[in-house]
């Protein structure tokens, strides 16, 4: 299987993503590797050169500051959409970025295309919970202003998502909302909430965002707007915590030894609360495996964003969700 990754994007690019490469490279035997971007800058981050990673040259690179839609459609030799057209051309199996988020959702759109009836493509991801299992949350801002029938579409996708990548037999399926009750909520969740019960998933109802932590579902369904706002808010709640944590373990030689003890313990909790540990998060309904890095990701991250990548080619991820999409029409 060949993974293009688009060595150019992140913050630490292209040093950090040719390190989580070479780390999967050696990882992974059965995987090629493209890096995709300034030859140059990547060569001068290679410090070996294993038989299953390739480079292939680009001139230009999509920032993080370039306005999407122009960008890609004006710079045809960045790296970003040069994978993207790997892809496209069924010339990679899937592609890596952890560049602009906007610009990489619109190659998603206009390079690689969306899956025949999906009418618009979401930004997945896992936000960890306190058990280590995660929760699948969907649309996280691709898309703010969704109707009940993009819901349906979400709710399917992400189901399979959790069944081929991550093992889970029979996923559990909620409806991000203001109470549990099924009258609960906008005009948005009301008229997404009956279509879920109808839908090919397993629906158990609505649930309140003070639950996602304590893994109550394993897939949340939700529009971009709520969906991002959520997710920033338990991002901001978890960094808060483990500052105020430091500031507090720090004060006295007493606090300092009360660390010492619970430190097997604290490293363990961030461990789960870590997002480099599942690498990546795909852009589901593109016709093509198309996977965001975090911005900042380190090599650990890149690392498992080509294991999530891996996981969902050999189980055929794509074909699924178009297989389904299909059978619902």
């Amino acid at each position: 299987m060949r993974i293009a990754i688009d060595a150019m994007g992140g913050d630490d690019a292209p040093k950090v993503v040719v390190e989580g490469a070479l780390q999967a490279a050696k990882e992974w035997n059965d995987v090629e590797i493209i890096l995709v971007g300034d030859s140059v800058a990547i060569e001068a981050c290679m410090t070996e050169r294993p038989a299953n990673i390739t480079i292939q040259h680009t001139t230009e690179v999509i920032g993080a500051d370039d306005e999407p839609v122009k960008a890609v459609r004006r710079k045809k030799d960045s790296s970003m959409v040069v994978a993207g057209r790997l892809v496209r051309e069924k010339k990679a199996d899937a592609m890596i970025s952890a560049g602009n988020t906007g610009a990489l959702m619109t190659t998603g759109l206009l390079i690689v295309g969306r899956i025949a009836g999906i009418e618009r493509p979401a930004l997945v991801y896992i936000i960890p919970t306190m058990d280590g299992s995660g929760v699948l949350a969907l649309d996280l801002g691709a898309n703010m202003d969704a109707t009940a029938e993009h819901l349906l579409q979400y709710a399917i996708m992400g189901s399979i998502y959790r069944s081929k990548v991550d093992g889970i037999v029979k996923p559990r399926v909620a409806l991000l909302n203001v109470g549990t009750e099924a009258q609960k909520g906008n005009e948005l969740t009301k008229t997404a909430y009956p279509l879920l019960e109808q839908a090919p998933i397993h629906f158990i109802g609505n649930i309140e965002s003070r639950d996602v932590l304590n893994a109550q579902c394993d897939v949340i369904v939700c529009d971009g707007f709520a969906g991002n706002i959520m997710l920033k808010s338990l991002e901001g709640a978890v960094s808060a915590l483990f500052s105020t944590l430091k500031q507090e373990f720090t004060k006295t030689l007493f606090t300092k030894l009360a660390a010492a003890v619970l430190k097997p313990g604290l490293k363990a909790f961030r461990k789960k609360m870590d997002y480099t540990e599942h690498g990546a998060a795909p852009l589901l309904g593109i016709d093509g495996l198309v996977l965001k890095s975090h911005g900042s990701s380190n090599a650990t991250a890149i690392k498992n964003a080509v294991r999530q990548a891996r996981i969902a080619i050999q189980s055929d991820l794509v074909g699924a969700i178009s297989t389904e999409i299909s059978r619902g029409k």
